[in-house]
């Protein structure tokens, strides 16, 4: 298309969010895919709601075949200019108290040891106290 090389802002690619006029980021590279709305395989809505965005993520996750993205060259218009796209940040668990959890397991594991038996024998005596015939 006649804009190659050009560098766009992601304010101004986000402009373009309709299905008159409808471009996509994808790997930095700016792609005017209005043309392509009707015949998308996944229809037009999957790329209308890929818009103002970085959209290279949402491209990767469905797997596109090497034919799609020879379709590609076709729709390119230019390039992204980087620095207007947020930078994703990372998620990061926040931190928490150290826990010593082989000593809880320890107590644990010994005070069944000790109390498992005596419930055991408890029951028996019980059992057998109570199915004592009076003599």
């Amino acid at each position: 298309m006649g804009g190659e090389g050009k560098v766009y802002t992601l304010a101004e690619v986000s402009q373009h969010n309709n299905a008159k006029d409808c471009w996509l980021i994808i790997e930095g590279k700016v792609y005017d895919v209005t043309k392509f709305l009707e015949d998308h395989p996944g229809g037009d809505e999957v790329l209308l709601s890929a818009t103002g965005k970085d959209a290279s993520d949402d491209f990767e996750d469905v797997g596109h075949s090497s034919s799609a993205r020879a379709m590609m060259d076709e729709f390119y218009v230019g390039d992204v200019d980087t620095s207007t796209i947020p930078t994703k940040t990372k998620y990061t668990p926040p931190k928490q108290p150290h826990y010593e959890q082989d000593k809880t397991s320890d107590f644990v594991i010994k005070l069944l040891q000790f109390l498992v038996p005596l419930l055991i024998l408890g029951l028996a005596f019980g059992v057998r106290f109570y199915t004592k015939s009076p003599a």
